[in-house]
């Protein structure tokens, strides 16, 4: 118990410890934010398809010898708007349309990689998260990024919920669901670019959907749901942080296991509180 205690200690006295820490959270608190939404109109996948939409754009960056969240922001973005746009014009559904993206991004991500073999070692710590690799630069874009989601997710609040429960009462309400629905997408593709530093790109998804599905298998309100996805999100990363670095495991990997330990506490809790 001391040993670990020590460990503890000395992770705290590490800045990428920190850093990671600090930005892990405020992605944490963005995921969440935006799961309750994104779960709720069973649009959950589409966080899936951009983090490997982000997969080309970091292989794109590194080719270009550029910084990738800065590259990763506006095209991630983008995608994300094609992905609306082949939804609404082609007649294709939601998981159809992430399909084609992510798929054609994977393949892109892959040749470029293939053909300029000297990041491939940086694009790895992109593919599974490395707290090791995070910069002041990437703290101070994560830290102003991620307030931006959270403020601008308070802001259209009302529409968010409105449009999430039921889309077409919704516009009857007079809400523009088309603009509410490429806010969601933006921000989504924000989160998504911020989080593949701290879990990679292979994993981002599941800070978006574990922490709310939990959160649901003991809420009873909507803000409540929020709240306890916060709560379960920020703990995995701390947890997940300390823990891998104790044990010498991958952050990213350690996070995710973390999170998909709380749904199956939270599961059990509510088949026994059914079951009485």
């Amino acid at each position: 118990m001391k040993d670990i205690i020590v460990l503890i200690i000395e992770a705290l006295q590490q800045d990428f410890i920190l850093r990671g820490i600090v930005v892990g959270s405020l992605i944490a608190i963005s995921s969440s934010f935006l799961g309750i939404f994104l779960v709720l109109k069973k649009h959950s996948m589409i966080g899936d398809g951009l983090a490997h939409v982000s997969f080309a754009t970091v292989a794109i960056a590194l080719l270009l010898g550029k910084s990738p969240l800065l590259v990763s922001i506006p095209l991630v973005i983008l995608s994300s708007f094609l992905i609306l746009k082949l939804n609404e014009k082609a007649d294709l559904h939601g998981d159809a349309a992430i399909g084609l993206i992510s798929s054609f991004a994977v393949a892109v991500g892959v040749l470029i990689s293939s053909i300029a073999k000297g990041f491939n070692v940086d694009l790895f710590s992109y593919l599974f998260g490395s707290i090791l690799v995070i910069s002041r630069v990437d703290l101070i874009l994560s830290v102003i990024l991620s307030i931006v989601v959270i403020l601008i997710i308070l802001l259209f609040y009302n529409s968010l919920f409105a449009i999430s429960y039921d889309e077409e009462f919704a516009k009857v309400l007079g809400i523009n669901s088309k603009f509410i629905n490429y806010l969601i997408s933006t921000l989504t593709s924000i989160t998504v670019v911020l989080g593949i530093r701290v879990v990679g790109t292979m994993l981002i998804s599941s800070m978006i959907i574990f922490p709310t599905v939990t959160a649901l298998q003991v809420s009873n309100g909507f803000k409540s749901t929020i709240l306890i996805s916060s709560i379960v999100s920020v703990s995995s990363v701390i947890l997940g942080t300390f823990i891998s670095y104790i044990l010498n495991l991958p952050t990213g990997a350690t996070i995710v296991i973390i999170n998909g330990v709380f749904f199956i506490l939270f599961f059990l809790m509510r088949k026994l509180k059914y079951s009485k």
